[in-house]
């Protein structure tokens, strides 16, 4: 339902003196006095909408335009008008609950698009900061990107990284990456920088860039059959033969190197009270 204009209708600081017998595109132009003194006319709709609030003396509002000046909007309280237009609308400038000046367009304001200076879409820092996730601390908020937040954090072996919010709440963030390098090397049970693990099933796969279906085993340029194995990072060279039989038993005598590491594992490593601390997280290539 509209609003009713009649003599004694307040908009802002408009009065409503009387009506005219102008029109302005249909619409009943009335004689208003501004709170200042001024006389201004003003069409209907104006007044219905609101749209006119003063002759444009408040802050300079300038004619046509709404007057926001006290007028709260969230957690933003419109201060004066600016000079500035921004997408055909007036920017204001406003004060934030926080403390902060923001300066936003009367349509931003208008439409609740934007309630504040920003500090409405970041988690409260009290929140996180100090906080711990896995072996990370969190130590200061580093922005929002693609509406994630992310934080600046610490992790126990001195790195720092920046991981999204929704990570280290989910647990899926829990260290720089070193903790990935400790399971490896658990799950690969690293001795000495060679996986024993891969050892033990060396036998049983096949390594899938192998074209020969032999470990180790491999066809050169001359059509002859090169055997060769890797252990503990180095590669020997176990002969060349007209026949693939040929390799593949040089390969197997090649194993002897397996076999070896393994019964020492087994037989002395792991019984040993205090077994030696690896730092070698590099995994041993066999092919």
């Amino acid at each position: 339902m509209k609003t009713k204009i009649e003599e004694g209708f307040r908009s802002g600081k408009l009065t409503v003196i009387e009506k005219t017998d102008l029109r302005k595109s249909g619409y009943m132009i009335w004689k208003c006095r501004c709170d200042c003194g001024n006389i201004v006319m003003v069409d209907t709709r104006k007044l219905q909408r609101g749209t006119a609030t003063s002759c444009g003396c408040t802050s300079q509002i300038l004619p046509g335009t709404a007057d926001l000046t006290g007028k709260r909007f969230g957690k933003l309280v419109c201060i004066e008008q600016t000079d500035e237009r921004k997408g055909g609308r007036v920017v204001w400038r406003c004060q934030c609950d926080c403390g902060n000046e923001a300066f936003v367009s009367a349509g931003q304001l208008i439409n609740g698009y934007t309630k504040s200076c920003g500090c409405l879409a970041h988690p409260p820092v009290k929140d996180y900061i100090g906080n711990r996730f896995g072996k990370l601390t969190v130590i200061e908020y580093a922005g929002k990107t693609k509406g994630v937040h992310r934080w600046k954090c610490r992790c126990d072996c001195g790195k720092t990284i920046i991981a999204a919010q929704n990570s280290l709440q989910s647990g899926h963030t829990r260290s720089c990456g070193c903790l990935n390098e400790i399971t490896r090397k658990n799950n690969l049970k690293l001795v000495e920088g060679t996986s024993v693990k891969i050892l033990e099933k060396t036998a049983d796969r096949l390594i899938s860039t192998n074209k020969s279906g032999h470990n180790g085993v491999y066809q050169n340029k001359r059509g002859k059959w090169v055997a060769q194995i890797t252990f503990k990072n180095k590669t020997y060279y176990l002969g060349t033969f007209i026949h693939i039989e040929d390799a593949v038993r040089a390969r197997k005598r090649g194993e002897e190197l397996y076999d070896d590491f393994l019964d020492w594992y087994y037989n002395e490593y792991r019984k040993s009270e205090n077994p030696p601390q690896d730092s070698d997280v590099a995994a041993d290539m066999t092919n």
